[in-house]
Protein backbone atom coordinates (compact mmCIF):
# COMPACT_ATOMS: atom_id res chain seq x y z
CA UNK A 1 0.00 0.00 0.00
CA UNK A 2 1.63 3.38 -1.06
CA UNK A 3 0.65 6.55 0.88
CA UNK A 4 -1.23 7.84 -2.29
CA UNK A 5 -3.79 4.78 -1.99
CA UNK A 6 -4.64 5.66 1.44
CA UNK A 7 -8.39 6.87 1.89
CA UNK A 8 -10.35 7.19 5.23
CA UNK A 9 -12.83 4.49 6.15
CA UNK A 10 -16.54 4.66 4.99
CA UNK A 11 -18.29 7.03 6.69
CA UNK A 12 -15.49 8.79 8.08
CA UNK A 13 -16.02 11.93 6.11
CA UNK A 14 -19.18 13.79 5.88
CA UNK A 15 -20.46 17.25 4.78
CA UNK A 16 -21.08 19.71 6.86
CA UNK A 17 -24.80 20.64 7.93
CA UNK A 18 -25.56 23.92 6.28
CA UNK A 19 -28.77 25.33 7.65
CA UNK A 20 -30.61 27.97 6.88
CA UNK A 21 -30.79 27.42 3.43
CA UNK A 22 -34.38 27.13 2.33
CA UNK A 23 -37.61 24.83 3.51
CA UNK A 24 -36.31 22.43 0.81
CA UNK A 25 -33.09 21.68 2.42
CA UNK A 26 -34.94 20.63 5.80
CA UNK A 27 -32.52 22.37 7.68
CA UNK A 28 -34.39 26.37 6.67
CA UNK A 29 -36.87 28.50 8.67
CA UNK A 30 -35.89 27.14 12.33
CA UNK A 31 -32.28 25.92 11.36
CA UNK A 32 -33.20 22.56 13.62
CA UNK A 33 -33.74 24.61 16.58
CA UNK A 34 -37.13 24.30 16.91
CA UNK A 35 -39.01 27.02 17.92
CA UNK A 36 -38.21 30.14 20.46
CA UNK A 37 -36.60 29.08 23.53
CA UNK A 38 -33.40 30.04 25.13
CA UNK A 39 -31.77 27.26 23.31
CA UNK A 40 -33.19 28.92 19.68
CA UNK A 41 -31.04 31.62 20.64
CA UNK A 42 -27.38 32.51 19.71
CA UNK A 43 -25.69 32.59 22.99
CA UNK A 44 -27.43 29.69 24.71
CA UNK A 45 -26.25 28.76 28.12
CA UNK A 46 -22.87 28.06 29.88
CA UNK A 47 -21.36 24.56 30.66
CA UNK A 48 -22.85 22.94 34.16
CA UNK A 49 -26.06 25.55 34.01
CA UNK A 50 -28.97 24.10 35.07
CA UNK A 51 -31.78 26.47 34.88
CA UNK A 52 -30.63 28.85 37.87
CA UNK A 53 -30.84 25.37 40.55
CA UNK A 54 -27.63 25.14 42.43
CA UNK A 55 -25.19 23.42 39.69
CA UNK A 56 -23.74 19.66 40.67
CA UNK A 57 -19.87 20.84 40.69
CA UNK A 58 -21.08 23.60 43.42
CA UNK A 59 -23.25 21.02 45.36
CA UNK A 60 -20.52 18.26 45.68
CA UNK A 61 -17.38 19.14 48.53
CA UNK A 62 -14.63 20.74 47.73
CA UNK A 63 -11.43 17.52 47.74
CA UNK A 64 -8.26 18.02 46.71
CA UNK A 65 -5.89 15.59 45.45
CA UNK A 66 -6.91 11.89 44.13
CA UNK A 67 -6.28 8.62 45.71
CA UNK A 68 -4.54 5.99 43.66
CA UNK A 69 -7.24 3.53 42.54
CA UNK A 70 -4.03 0.93 41.70
CA UNK A 71 -2.35 1.18 45.17
CA UNK A 72 -1.14 -2.04 46.44
CA UNK A 73 -2.37 -2.90 49.91
CA UNK A 74 0.02 -4.89 51.68
CA UNK A 75 -0.43 -6.89 55.12
CA UNK A 76 2.27 -5.33 57.04
CA UNK A 77 4.04 -7.23 59.92
CA UNK A 78 6.76 -5.74 62.30
CA UNK A 79 9.78 -7.50 63.30
CA UNK A 80 9.09 -7.46 66.91
CA UNK A 81 5.67 -9.38 66.32
CA UNK A 82 8.26 -12.51 65.19
CA UNK A 83 9.58 -13.12 68.35
CA UNK A 84 6.52 -15.52 68.87
CA UNK A 85 8.11 -18.26 66.44
CA UNK A 86 10.59 -20.67 67.81
CA UNK A 87 14.38 -20.31 66.58
CA UNK A 88 15.24 -21.19 63.10
CA UNK A 89 11.29 -21.34 62.19
CA UNK A 90 10.66 -20.99 58.46
CA UNK A 91 8.22 -18.01 58.47
CA UNK A 92 6.11 -17.67 55.58
CA UNK A 93 2.77 -15.48 55.07
CA UNK A 94 0.69 -18.59 55.91
CA UNK A 95 2.16 -19.54 59.34
CA UNK A 96 1.36 -15.76 59.99
CA UNK A 97 -2.26 -15.99 59.30
CA UNK A 98 -2.45 -18.94 61.23
CA UNK A 99 -0.56 -16.98 64.15
CA UNK A 100 -2.78 -14.23 63.74
CA UNK A 101 -0.04 -11.30 62.55
CA UNK A 102 -1.98 -10.65 58.87
CA UNK A 103 -5.49 -10.99 58.41
CA UNK A 104 -5.99 -12.32 54.41
CA UNK A 105 -3.71 -14.33 52.36
CA UNK A 106 -5.12 -12.41 49.30
CA UNK A 107 -2.86 -9.41 49.91
CA UNK A 108 1.13 -9.21 49.59
CA UNK A 109 3.16 -9.64 53.12
CA UNK A 110 5.54 -6.63 53.91
CA UNK A 111 7.83 -7.02 56.95
CA UNK A 112 9.00 -3.85 58.72
CA UNK A 113 11.75 -2.87 61.20
CA UNK A 114 9.53 -1.72 64.30
CA UNK A 115 10.56 -3.96 67.09
CA UNK A 116 13.80 -6.28 67.76
CA UNK A 117 14.35 -9.33 67.21
CA UNK A 118 16.98 -11.63 69.04
CA UNK A 119 16.66 -15.73 67.25
CA UNK A 120 17.73 -16.30 63.84
CA UNK A 121 14.74 -16.98 61.75
CA UNK A 122 13.89 -17.53 58.11
CA UNK A 123 11.23 -15.28 57.21
CA UNK A 124 9.87 -15.47 53.38
CA UNK A 125 7.68 -12.44 52.49
CA UNK A 126 6.71 -10.42 49.81
CA UNK A 127 8.37 -7.29 50.41
CA UNK A 128 11.12 -5.92 53.59
CA UNK A 129 12.30 -2.77 54.43
CA UNK A 130 16.24 -2.22 54.48
CA UNK A 131 15.55 -1.86 58.85
CA UNK A 132 13.87 -5.30 58.28
CA UNK A 133 16.27 -6.67 56.22
CA UNK A 134 18.93 -5.47 58.95
CA UNK A 135 17.53 -6.57 61.98
CA UNK A 136 16.39 -10.02 60.51
CA UNK A 137 20.24 -11.17 58.97
CA UNK A 138 21.82 -9.55 62.42
CA UNK A 139 19.69 -12.15 64.83
CA UNK A 140 22.03 -14.84 61.78
CA UNK A 141 18.52 -15.61 60.42
CA UNK A 142 18.05 -15.24 56.42
CA UNK A 143 15.42 -13.35 54.32
CA UNK A 144 14.25 -14.73 51.69
CA UNK A 145 11.42 -12.72 48.42
CA UNK A 146 8.80 -14.20 47.27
Amino acid sequence: MKQNELKPPLGAKQNRKRVGRGDGSRHGTYSGRGCKGQKAHSGGVRLGFEGGQLPLIKRLPHKRGFTNIFKTKYNIVNVGRLAIFAPETEVTPEELLQAGLISTPDRPTKILGQGDIQHPLLVSAHKFSSSAEKKILAAGGKIKQI
